[in-house]
């Protein structure tokens, strides 16, 4: 499984939504239920997943999930 499909079931996961399609250009804004309580839920979820832990500032640079991918690939 590449790390996008992994990053997609955990999205799906948090979001609680098995049809939930994300793209590296996905934002906050393009899923209605991302607001700052389920975007810590993701933060957590990601670092469990691939054992890692992100920076408060990568966390806040990452203006999008192709960006947050980079992140996971630089730290594993």
């Amino acid at each position: 499984m590449d790390i996008m499909n992994e990053v997609q079931e955990i999205f799906r996961k948090v979001f609680d939504d098995d049809g939930l399609i994300i793209s590296s250009r996905t934002t906050a804004d393009d899923i209605e239920d991302w607001d700052s309580l389920t975007h810590m839920q993701l933060i957590v979820m990601l670092e469990k997943h691939y054992k890692i832990k992100f920076t408060t500032a990568e966390i806040k640079k990452a203006a999008n999930v192709g960006e947050l991918i980079e992140i996971i690939l630089q730290k594993i």
